[in-house]
């Protein structure tokens, strides 16, 4: 209990920082002059920091363990909130989000590594949830009380109060945390060691598309383009839209705290994925529709938010084929597909916005939907011929 509450406190920073542009954005753009590809492009600096540490996570997490992976790379994501909290460019703002994605690189893996290493294998997807669930608090953080936040001491003064924040985590998971015994069965060594073994097991490939596209397009929403949407398509003041990205970060939340414990009452992870992806799909395609009345559309982002929590289980799914000895590289390799996605996403859905910037709001987003409900189905038809792999016990 003491590792998972000292790993929700890191873990609901590092939720934070990957959607409270959102919240900002529209005024970030407005002082510091950026256009929707610099938006674009500052989320996936972030996760361009994040996946670019995620091969030498995974050697750090077989080889070191845990508790100094983890605390000693959170000092970049402080760094990265200072710099961010003083930038006066886009250079210093792309800067400072890329070292923010670097030190939040191993926090989730860190807590999944130990959850796999110590915890019965039919619980893992249970606590991946919970965790992914109540850390996703930080996404409230990043919504009505940053909006708040930024009125009353400036979205600058925000984040220096957010560094201070991860200090004090970094410093909690170098005292609390106990590394697990060295697992058997021979540790390739270097950072990419392994990662060849991994990608050979033939039961994991249906998977990494639906990976690759079912967390980005999520993220992509709740972390860069929600906060326009309802500013330009709805015309919300900032504390209003703070607060319908609210409900949103709320269906999260709840969302994936409803996936926990979903594969072991159902006897199934494939068709809980498959069916939580499609729902998923069918808000996407909901939200498209450009005269869809505001309080529609902020249920829809419910929808989307709560059922696009597939991430915990989808984790377990793709856990459940790689051996212990390997377990660092093979949920780093996944989440370089959940998080890559995404950085893979942002600047072509920024791209894809500034090409379409002389039409109606409306008829821009509508696209963007339906190309982010399109990913997802497509995603799926492949999913469909994965091994369902149903936790025992």
């Amino acid at each position: 209990m003491r590792a998972f509450i000292t790993f929700l406190a890191a873990y609901m920073l590092s939720q934070f920082y990957r959607s409270f542009l959102a919240v900002i954005a529209p005024e970030l753009a407005r002082e510091l002059a950026l256009s929707p590809q610099d938006l674009g492009n500052l989320q996936a600096f972030w996760i361009l920091g994040f996946v670019a540490t995620q091969f030498p996570v995974g050697w750090a997490l077989d080889v070191i363990g845990p508790r100094r992976t983890v605390a000693l790379q959170m000092l970049a994501a402080v760094a990265g909130a200072l710099l961010f909290a003083s930038a006066g460019s886009v250079a210093a703002l792309n800067f400072a989000m890329l070292l923010n994605g670097a030190g939040c690189g191993s926090i989730y893996m860190g807590a999944i590594y130990l959850f796999g290493r110590t915890a019965a294998p039919q619980k893992f997807a249970q606590l991946c949830s919970w965790l992914l669930g109540l850390g996703t608090a930080g996404n409230l953080l990043a919504a009505s009380p940053l909006a708040w936040a930024a009125q009353s001491i400036g979205w600058r003064g925000a984040m220096a109060v957010m560094a201070a924040a991860t200090a004090l985590s970094a410093l909690s998971v170098l005292i609390f945390i106990r590394d697990p015994g060295r697992a058997g069965g021979g540790i390739p060594r270097g950072f990419f060691g392994g990662i060849g073994t991994v990608l050979k097991i033939r039961a994991l490939w249906p998977l990494l598309p639906i990976t690759a596209v079912s967390y980005a397009v999520v993220l992509a929403e709740r972390g860069l383009w929600a906060g326009p949407y309802f500013s330009s398509v709805h015309g919300l003041d900032p504390v209003a839209r703070g607060h319908a990205l609210l409900v949103m970060a709320a269906a999260m939340s709840a969302g994936a705290l409803a996936y926990g414990p979903l594969d072991r009452l159902l006897g199934t992870r494939k068709w809980v994925v498959f069916g939580g992806v499609l729902a998923t799909a069918c808000g996407f395609a909901l939200l498209a529709i450009p005269e869809l009345p505001l309080g529609a559309a902020i249920a829809t982002m419910a929808l989307i938010g709560g059922f696009g929590m597939t991430y915990g289980v989808l984790m377990a799914h793709g856990r459940s084929f790689v051996p212990d000895h390997l377990l660092g590289r093979g949920i780093t390799l996944l989440n370089v597909l959940f998080i890559g996605g995404a950085g893979v996403l942002q600047p072509l859905s920024g791209a894809l916005m500034t090409r379409l910037s002389g039409q109606p709001p409306e008829t821009a987003f509508s696209i963007l939907h339906l190309v982010f409900a399109g990913l997802l189905l497509a995603g799926l038809v492949i999913y469909a011929f994965a091994r369902d792999n149903p936790p025992k016990g």
